[in-house]
């Protein structure tokens, strides 16, 4: 996912992501996530359809207090030109404002956060990544030279 708007959450343990039609295929040995991504906020134009290994199942409380059981991927995030790799739980985010949650976990030793401050890093050009991109939907090539890089 090239671009993502992306909420900054130090009251959040995990980070998660808006998906929809989450499902756990098995390929070869390996079970896999599937699911759909409607990157732009209040919008289900340009879905995006990806594919990740899973590497956890994990219940997680909402902010409303209830439990989930939810698919856990790793994935590589871009904040401002910093990139670094994170686990993202998939769950229907459709009330809520963001199509991104980003947690302490995936914050910690990355980034400070200043809450007098909002959307303090800039768009980024056409061919470049942006704030919370989760780069899952790139060829599996791509991800494991991301991944040798981190």
């Amino acid at each position: 996912i090239k671009m993502i708007k992306a909420k900054v959450d130090t009251g959040a343990r995990t980070s998660s992501l808006h998906a929809q039609d989450v499902r756990i295929v098995r390929r070869g040995r390996k079970d896999m996530v599937r699911f759909v991504v409607h990157p732009k906020q209040r919008s289900h134009a340009h879905p995006v359809e990806a594919m990740a290994p899973l590497i956890d199942q994990r219940w997680v409380r909402s902010s409303n207090g209830s439990q989930e059981l939810r698919p856990v991927i790793l994935t590589s995030v871009d904040v401002g030109g910093r990139v670094w790799s994170i686990e993202l739980t998939l769950t229907r985010r459709d009330v809520m404002g963001f199509r991104m949650l980003l947690g302490r976990q995936a914050m910690r030793g990355h980034m400070l956060v200043d809450p007098s401050h909002s959307f303090v890093t800039r768009k980024a050009k056409a061919k470049s990544k942006v704030k919370g991109s989760a780069n899952t939907n790139a060829p599996a090539k791509e991800r494991r030279a991301e991944k040798d890089r981190d």
